[in-house]
């Protein structure tokens, strides 16, 4: 059972760059597209009582949402962005530049929650059903593609967390190039 408190906490699901229309151009226009309407969403959640924020660290949507965060700090000082890490060698696989983006991330976050020491089976979902049960509300990049991010949206409609939808190319930029 989730602890209620007075701050509200939405955690971040979503898609990994490979699922992405951009794949990992982030200076596409459906990126920065995506990332403008990120930044309006969780400027609208912050409006709304929201202080903390759960990423889980992966490559793709949860960095982009945590790296928001830290940006939005400097306007709104008292938001957190916590660190869920599935296990300890989360990135340790990664590209240099990559591994280099996620520890930037790691030692700019309030607080790092780490699931486990060592990589198992079932990890990755032990790591968003513990962002779930402690959120509010659900922000996820996701357009129906079925995945990690699908069974993750559906394990919060199943506990009763509230989920909004952010899809990663809006209609009308599904054509831009």
């Amino acid at each position: 059972m989730k602890k209620k408190s007075i701050c509200k906490c939405c955690a971040f699901t979503g898609y990994r760059p490979a699922k992405m229309p951009w794949g990992y151009d982030e200076m596409d226009a459906r990126c920065l597209e995506f990332k403008f309407r990120l930044r309006e969403s969780l400027e609208y959640l912050i409006g709304r009582d929201y202080v903390d924020f759960l990423s889980g660290g992966a490559l793709g949507f949860d960095q982009m949402a945590a790296e928001i965060v830290l940006s939005l700090r400097e306007k709104y000082p008292w938001i957190r962005l916590i660190m869920v890490i599935p296990y300890d060698g989360q990135a340790d696989r990664w590209t240099e530049d990559q591994h280099r983006r996620w520890l930037g991330i790691i030692e700019a976050s309030d607080k790092v929650i780490h699931i486990s020491h060592a990589y198992d089976k079932g990890v990755f979902f032990r790591r968003n059903h513990y962002m779930v049960e402690q959120a509010d509300l659900l922000l996820a990049a996701f357009d129906g593609q079925p995945g990690g991010t699908a069974g993750t949206v559906a394990y919060a409609k199943r506990h009763g967390v509230r989920v909004l939808r952010l899809p990663p190319v809006k209609a009308s930029m599904r054509n831009v190039g």
